[in-house]
């Protein structure tokens, strides 16, 4: 059952804004106004239709009573009652609370886990998803950090995704990703197993986290090392680390200046990630049950090359499709970790 009165408040609410907005509020105001209109403004079409079907259906029931329109009445009433489920559930999703991080750009990390060379590789693999998957998208993927291996995989890969939806798209990302294959090195035709772990953080707004000067230590570096796209180009490279939390970022561009706003961009989103991960384990003792959790040890998908499978442990999964999703087709992927995740907050407000 839709609370009433819950659907009234929003309703006002919504007037409310679209006055203030009419009335001509101070620029200081309009912007936070007009973001939560446009956040809401979905929520009230859907109250709307859901409305407008409930009033139709009565309509519908009424000229049943007379003799003249009973048998387009009858018609009509059998096709409005099988779309109200289909509405109520739709409002309840709309009803649903929303992670305020949900439109940001986000901050992706890949590192290789257990495996070695293999896992490196891989890692690069899971790189190139990303890119081709944001292509797809119209986002923009900017790689800020890259650290490679001789033989072409990632030691490390920090990477600015921005564009429409992007955190909510990518955030269930976030964990280790096994891969079941045969390496190039292997000799013997035996299949490896490896694994890479990936995290998706919200990009941190100056308003979220607030750094003292205090805390932190910058160090100018000459970058060096082998391989990466911007290692040996620069003696400006720079190290932020966040005394507090022991958290080390790096930047390794030509510009100093554009180092330093980099890393401070990934050290802020870092921050934001860690106070989010605190909320979140308060909310739930049992963070492992839920979809998208970010638990960055937890295991939650496995990529099987020889059998052309991908299997998502949180849902249980399984596409034959390996060769697309290595391509960037994850839409079917995303869209089923949402729906799972939707389900699980309807399940847990009834």
């Amino acid at each position: 059952m839709i609370p009433e009165d819950r659907l009234r408040q929003i309703e006002d609410r919504f007037q409310y804004l679209e006055a203030r907005m009419n009335a001509g509020a101070d620029a200081g105001e309009i912007a936070a106004l007009a973001k939560e209109y446009s956040d809401l403004k979905p929520v009230v079409d859907q109250i709307a239709a859901w409305r407008q079907l409930l009033e139709d259906m009565a309509e519908a029931e009424a000229l049943l009573a007379d003799p003249d329109m009973r048998e387009l009445a009858e018609e009509e009433l059998p096709v409005l009652k099988k779309r109200l489920p289909e509405a109520e559930h739709a409002l309840q999703l709309a009803l649903l609370p929303r992670d305020e991080a949900d439109a940001r750009p986000a901050i992706v990390e890949i590192r290789p886990g257990t495996g070695g060379e293999e896992a490196a590789l891989f890692a690069g693999d899971l790189l190139r998803m990303y890119q081709r998957y944001a292509e797809a998208r119209g986002w923009n993927f900017e790689i800020i950090e890259e650290n490679a291996t001789e033989l072409g995989g990632i030691k490390e890969v920090v990477a600015h995704v921005k564009g429409e939806g992007v955190f909510a798209r990518l955030k269930y990302e976030s964990g280790v990703h096994r891969v079941q294959r045969v390496p190039t090195t292997e000799s013997g035709g035996r299949i490896h197993t490896s694994a890479a772990t990936v995290a998706v953080l919200p990009e941190a707004e100056d308003v979220d986290i607030q750094i003292d000067a205090g805390d932190i230590r910058i160090d100018t570096m000459r970058a060096s090392g082998a391989g990466g796209q911007h290692v040996n180009t620069t003696d400006s490279a720079v190290r932020i680390t966040h005394v507090p939390t022991g958290i080390v970022v790096t930047s390794s561009e030509k510009s100093q200046h554009r180092n330093r706003e980099i890393a401070m961009q990934v050290l802020k989103t870092r921050l934001y990630d860690l106070e989010r991960s605190r909320v979140d384990s308060e909310r739930s003792a049992d963070r492992k049950s839920q979809v998208g959790s970010g638990d960055r040890s937890e295991r939650i998908r496995t990529y099987n090359f020889p059998q052309g499978r991908m299997t998502d442990h949180r849902i249980n999964l399984t596409l034959y499709k390996l060769d697309q999703v290595m391509q960037g087709d994850l839409d079917e992927i995303v869209d089923a970790l949402t729906a799972d995740a939707q389900a699980t907050q309807l399940a847990a407000m009834e």
